[in-house]
């Protein structure tokens, strides 16, 4: 039966080798840019703008998103507080609204009264 660290050490050895050879195949030497080139000078170049224009860009883009947030929040602030306003003048004018039909609730309920007062002195007569 095999111990863990005889499992481990073959492929911690197979990733260390790998590492290393990626980091000397990464490795570019200055005399190496020196003796590029027209082309690979220009894409060099090209690469470099475009890396920057990419961060412009995306700087860019994060402070239209911020403005665009702050806008749509301002904006529904402003449409809560009309909301807030347009509903208290709602509550008041059913409130005046509901005084009314109970004014002329008691208007209704005095006549028939007073209807029923004189149709009953009326009978109490004959």
């Amino acid at each position: 039966m095999r111990t863990i660290s005889q499992a481990v050490l073959p492929a911690a050895l197979a990733v260390t080798l790998a590492l290393g050879l990626a980091g000397l195949a990464g490795c570019q030497k200055k005399e190496d840019t020196i003796g590029a080139g027209p082309a690979e000078q220009a894409g060099r170049k090209l690469d470099e703008a475009t890396d920057k224009a990419g961060h412009e860009l995306t700087e860019a883009a994060k402070q239209a998103n911020q403005q665009i947030q702050d806008a749509a929040k301002e904006t529904s602030d402003k449409i809560n507080k009309a909301t807030g306003a347009a509903g208290e003048e709602l509550n008041k004018a059913t409130e005046a609204a509901g005084k009314k039909l109970e004014q002329a609730g008691e208007k209704l309920q005095t006549k028939a009264q007073e209807a029923r007062e004189k149709d009953a002195a009326g009978k109490a007569d004959k």
